[in-house]
Formats: structure tokens, C-alpha cells, sequence
């Protein structure tokens, strides 16, 4: 049994950790005191308050009490506030105290022809080297990161992103602490953009939808929260792109417009919000919507058209790519949220759900991968597996505490395939070494509505519509840079 397991088993010391944590959160931004974290701590506090410290108070006779309640005030505030420092400067509470899971990651090789291939870097906290790592390692495969006519060191014609291109890239939002993607990670990865061999005269847009519901404070995503995925707790996704807002790098969070129903912008519909197509997909039940919106540039985006070209009234559809980078982490309701379920933060949730086809609810039918195959597969699929919520069904709200630091990234152009190896090869064994029931992250589970059975109905989605991935592992291949 780990050290974390036996706190949360032993109430007193949970009851009192809550406490603290509580005050020093919340003392440190009082508008935090609603957030659901906030509340499910001042519960157990109030309760170990009842259970230990009022017995105690009661028993001090009341002269005493009034002779030196300003000591022992004192006494509670120096200790508090000496407490607080420390875990602050340690890097969170309930977090120092966790060890660093080193996995032993291997290459794969798979056996049959045209496989999908994962590059898969170790040892990196998403604010060193790491992307730089990764594409070395997709370089030496054969694959370039930078789409250029010249062919050099990670460039070539077959690269994924050119010098001009429009960049999606598509975070996590909605949950703050450990349950939003890396900020670290993103800034690299936009560092990573900029610095095309060619010269960067593009675009990047960070975006998401946190669909204006739920999430870390229950009003959905945020690109800015107080406390976030990274080194720097303070250190927001719009922190990370205000760093590099001279290079044309943006925000935008679509909960602002997921309640606008728009028409696309060929059709003279210049507003922000969300085209809804009126067909139903009958194999999924799901009903596509999709955001079009303009960037602070001027930049006209339709995430399934492509860049709008007004001068032409038509559509560039191979300059706009995207960028996947959903954070690993267990999901309450499907168990695994990775690159396929991350796209339940492109469409309208309210919008579906308004006309009888909710389609948060259709995830566990394949809906995501009906999105995917109606709107745009992502160009290319970066897995934030820095730090991960292994803990059956407890996603995607992911506390600092319930975060499990393993220091790996992963990325992909099969979501399906990346999502089958992450959750076999990290969620998984994470599990099992904390003696937890993996079955609900396992995706070889194909029971009704579990993990492994709407992977596979998404992957049928996309099959349909001629995307090459899978789940087999006769045709997942697995190169790994564990050099650091």
C-alpha cells in the first residue's frame, strides 16, 4: 500500500490535510472557496473538526479558554502560516510527498505491414528538452516534423507543419490543477512551432471547449486558471501564450460561442459561434457541430473547412492543421480520457443536447470518432502523460494529489492506436502497482460500454470513412528516446 493510500485511509491525518489545504488555497484567492475541490475539502475538514476538535474544546474549562485564547491563536496561526509556506514552496499541497514512477517504456515492432507508429519520449517534464527530443526521434524514424520543399534535418515535403500554416493546437481546459494539459508542454511545443527551419510567418491558435459547464470552478474551461498543469503552478496556457504573442499566437476559448448557432462563412455568416449540421449520423446517434470563429489577426478559421479566403469566397483546407494534445487520465463515465475522448472539447455539447442528441452522452456509442471523420482528423496527436490520474474512474477532475508524475510524452497521427498503447502501457500499470482494478482503463475490456469497446466503435467511425488506424498490435509500431 503507498504512503498517499494510507493518509486517505487514515482519516485523521486526511481530515487535517484537507483542512490546511483548504485555508492555504483558498487564503490565497478567496473566489476560489466555490470551485468543487474547494467545497469537497471544507467537507471533510468540517468533519474532522466535529470529530477531534470540538471534543477537545469542550473539555477546556471557559476562564482558561478566555485567559488565553489569543496565544493559542497565535500558536495556530504561526504554525499554519510556517506549515503553508513550506508545502507552497515544496510545490503544492499533497504533492511533494509523491514519488516519480519511472515506467520502463520499450520499443515495438510491429509485424504486419502499414503500421501506425508512436514516438514515445521518457524522462521529460514538458519545460526541458522534450519536444526537442521527440522530433529528433520522429526525424530518425523517417518522419519530419516541418512540412518544407527542402529536405534537411526534420524537414521535408512529408512534414506535418509548414512555415504559413494556421495551427489548431487543442488542449484540455475544462479542469484545472493536474486535470488540464501541461502549460510547460504547450509552450515547447509552440517554441517548437516558431522556430521552423524556414521561417515562421503562421498562425497558432489555443483553443478548446470546456462547454460552459462543469469543470474545475462548475462554469466550464479556462485558458487562465489560478492553478495549473506545470512546474509553475501559477503559469496558465494564457500566461504561455502571451510570451509569444509577437509571433501571431492566440487564445481562444469556445465556451465563449458554444450556444451561437452560425452559418459558415461562405455563406456570408461572418459571425462566431457554431455551425450545427442538420443531418443525424445514424450509427452513433450523433448530431456534428463544429466551431468557425475569427482569430485577434483577422484570421477566418472553420475547423472543417479550413482558412477562409474571402477575396476567393472559398477555403484553404490544407493550411489549417491541428495539434492534439489531450492530457492521460481516467475518465468517471468512459474510463480513459485520451486523444479520442479530447475531442469532446471541439463540438457544442449544449447545442447537440438542445435538439435531443446530446453528445457527450454519445461518446460510448463511437461519437467521437464520427466527429473526427465528419469534421478534421487531427493532424498530429501529442499524449501529455507528464503527470497522469491512474486512479479508476477518478477523472478527469485531477487534484495535484491524485496526479501520479511519470514524465513521459507520446504522439501520434493514429488517435485510436495512441490511446490503446497509453492505457495499456502507463494507465494500466500504474493501477496494478497500487493494487487497483484496471479493468475500466483496460482497453482489451470490449464489455458493453467500457473503454475497449467505444475505442473500437470510434475506430469504426474512422474506418469508415478510410482512416488507416487501429488497435491491433501486429500494426502498432513503438520507437522510444529514453535518453535523458
Amino acid at each position: 500500500m503507498s504512503p498517499l493510500r494510507r493518509v486517505r485511509d487514515n482519516f485523521f491525518l486526511f481530515g487535517l490535510g484537507c483542512l490546511i489545504w483548504y485555508v492555504i488555497r483558498t487564503g490565497l484567492k478567496p473566489s476560489r472557496a466555490v470551485y468543487p475541490c474547494q467545497q469537497a475539502a471544507v467537507f471533510n475538514a468540517n468533519l474532522w473538526t466535529m470529530t477531534y476538535l470540538s471534543p477537545v474544546l469542550a473539555v477546556i474549562p471557559v476562564d482558561r479558554f478566555r485567559e488565553r485564547w489569543k496565544t493559542v491563536l497565535v500558536v495556530l496561526l504561526i504554525g499554519g502560516g510556517a506549515y503553508g509556506y513550506m508545502r507552497l514552496n515544496d510545490g503544492g499541497i499533497g504533492e511533494q510527498d509523491l514519488t516519480p514512477v519511472k515506467l520502463n517504456i520499450e520499443p515495438v515492432e510491429a509485424t504486419e505491414s502499414n503500421p501506425s507508429v508512436i514516438y514515445a519520449v521518457t524522462g521529460t517534464n514538458g519545460n526541458d528538452d522534450g519536444v526537442e527530443r521527440l522530433i529528433r526521434l520522429m526525424d530518425e524514424e523517417g518522419q519530419p516534423f516541418y512540412q518544407s520543399a527542402e529536405e534537411d534535418a526534420a524537414q521535408g515535403p512529408l512534414g506535418f507543419i509548414g512555415n504559413n500554416d494556421v495551427v489548431i493546437i487543442k488542449v484540455n481546459s475544462q479542469w484545472d490543477e493536474r486535470g488540464g494539459t501541461n502549460t510547460d508542454l504547450v509552450k515547447s511545443i509552440i517554441k517548437a512551432i516558431i522556430d521552423h527551419p524556414d521561417g515562421w510567418k503562421g498562425e497558432i491558435v489555443v483553443a478548446d471547449n470546456g462547454q460552459a459547464q462543469y469543470g474545475g470552478a462548475g462554469r466550464g474551461g479556462s485558458l487562465d486558471w489560478g492553478v495549473s498543469n506545470a512546474q509553475d503552478q501559477t503559469q496558465s496556457i494564457q500566461d504561455v501564450v502571451d510570451m509569444y504573442a509577437d509571433y501571431r499566437v492566440s487564445t481562444y476559448l469556445w465556451d465563449t460561442i458554444t450556444s451561437n448557432v452560425v452559418q459558415e462563412f461562405a455563406e456570408g455568416d461572418d459571425e462566431d459561434g457554431y455551425v450545427v449540421q442538420t443531418n443525424i449520423i445514424p450509427s452513433t446517434g450523433t448530431v456534428v457541430s463544429y466551431p468557425k470563429f475569427t482569430t485577434p489577426f483577422g484570421t477566418q478559421i472553420s475547423f472543417k473547412y479550413g482558412v477562409y479566403k474571402p477575396e476567393i469566397e472559398d477555403y484553404d483546407v490544407d493550411r489549417l492543421k491541428i495539434i492534439s494534445v489531450p492530457v492521460l487520465k481516467t475518465h468517471m463515465i468512459y474510463g480513459v480520457t485520451g486523444a479520442v475522448k479530447h475531442y469532446m472539447g471541439v463540438p457544442s455539447d449544449k447545442l447537440s443536447a438542445g435538439l435531443g442528441y446530446r453528445i457527450h452522452s454519445a461518446v460510448g456509442k463511437g461519437a467521437m470518432g464520427t466527429l473526427m471523420a465528419q469534421t478534421r482528423v487531427p493532424t498530429l496527436n501529442i499524449v501529455d502523460a507528464i503527470y497522469v490520474n491512474a486512479l479508476p474512474k477518478d477523472g478527469p477532475k485531477t487534484p495535484y494529489s491524485h496526479a501520479t508524475e511519470t514524465n513521459i510524452i507520446a504522439a501520434s497521427v493514429d488517435p485510436v492506436a495512441i490511446d490503446y498503447w497509453a492505457s495499456k502501457n502507463i494507465l494500466c500499470r500504474i493501477a496494478a502497482e497500487n493494487g487497483d482494478n484496471t479493468s475500466t482503463m483496460d482497453p482489451d475490456n470490449t464489455s458493453k460500454g467500457e473503454f475497449g469497446d467505444w475505442l473500437r466503435l470510434s475506430l469504426d467511425e474512422l474506418k469508415a470513412a478510410d482512416y488507416p488506424f487501429t488497435v491491433d498490435l501486429e500494426r502498432i509500431m513503438v520507437y522510444v528516446d529514453s535518453t535523458n
